[in-house]
């Protein structure tokens, strides 16, 4: 038997059927096409299943269970109480599937799937305890202990992203001020850049000629394109970004102290540019410092399928 997986984007509805050792056999993706009504999206959720399963020539006969990962606030119901991208308030999205394709559904944040699929099928090996930080627009996360993901009350646990770092520090959307994102996210890093930038009125940072003479070209890479040729101003800026990083999974790992902490997002495939630095700021910050078990840095390495397979996995460990 195989299982569905579901990544429910504000773009796009994308969907994997992964079999027991965690590949995928065949994917499809459709247009979320908001805004629309919750029926009509569950309508392309069926469609993009069906789909995936012709890719690998499979039936809905052979499926054992469909997971879903979407964006915003689950409860145990399957309700996702508030998703704003979505439009989504109180929405009984478990229902709707399951009334659509006939197998048991379960649903989960997008975050914590995709930190389950790397705490069990990818960076992560299996572990029991894992951390995942995903750097983008915000910061986002998930938290993987005993086995188990970290939900909280109300669906909501992991948004790492909103732990203060500097009180009365930059305004965040969420309604406080100096939150990790605001400092840490990939987000931050291209405004951190542009900063840098206008601070070098002669222009004679590398980072002007990659970015064509205007800093609205930056993106979360040019800055560590530049820095790759070594050029001082843009150093500057990753080690300050790195020292934000590095306090904000500091504090992670010395709350929770898993086995594996890893870094998501398109910078994450910096590699040894990004996780060889950061693990040695992390190493001075750690409150365990002397323990002979440290947590294990790394970065992400199914991209893309993380959220696929953590919601194919919902099933397991619901």
């Amino acid at each position: 038997m195989v299982k569905l997986g579901i990544d429910l984007g504000g773009t796009n509805i994308a969907v994997g059927v992964v079999d027991e050792q965690y590949h995928i056999l065949g994917t499809a993706s459709v247009k979320t096409d908001l805004p629309r009504s919750a029926e009509a999206i569950a309508d392309s959720m069926k469609e993009a299943c069906l789909l995936a399963l012709g890719e690998a020539r499979l039936t809905l006969n052979e499926v054992s269970s469909v997971g879903v990962g979407t964006p915003g606030a689950v409860n145990e119901e399957g309700v996702v109480e508030f998703s704003a991208n979505l439009g989504f308030l109180d929405t009984p999205l478990r229902d709707l599937v399951e009334e659509r394709l006939g197998k048991p559904t379960y649903i989960e944040n997008d975050a914590n799937c995709a930190a389950l699929g790397e705490a069990v099928a990818g960076c992560g090996g299996g572990v029991k305890d894992f951390v995942a930080v995903t750097l983008g627009t915000g910061v986002g996360g998930g938290i993987v202990l005993d086995g188990k993901l970290l939900t909280g009350i109300n669906g909501a646990a992991g948004e790492i992203g909103h732990m203060v770092l500097e009180k009365d520090g930059i305004p965040c959307p969420c309604g406080r001020c100096g939150c990790f994102e605001q400092y840490a996210s990939a987000t931050a890093l291209i405004r951190q850049t542009r900063e840098a930038m206008e601070q070098d009125r002669e222009k004679t940072s590398r980072l002007w000629a990659l970015a064509e003479g205007d800093h609205g070209n930056v993106n979360g890479l040019l800055l560590f394109n530049a820095a790759h040729e070594g050029d001082e101003r843009a150093l500057q800026v990753l080690d300050k970004y790195l020292d934000y990083l590095a306090e904000g999974v500091a504090d992670l790992i010395n709350i929770f102290q898993p086995e594996v902490l890893c870094i998501g997002g398109g910078i994450s495939k910096q590699g040894d540019f990004l996780i060889a630095p950061l693990t040695e700021k992390v190493e001075g910050l750690r409150y365990t410092k002397h323990s002979k078990k440290q947590t294990r840095i790394c970065a992400a390495t199914l991209g893309n399928d993380a959220g696929i397979i953590g919601a194919a996995l919902l099933a397991d460990v619901k």
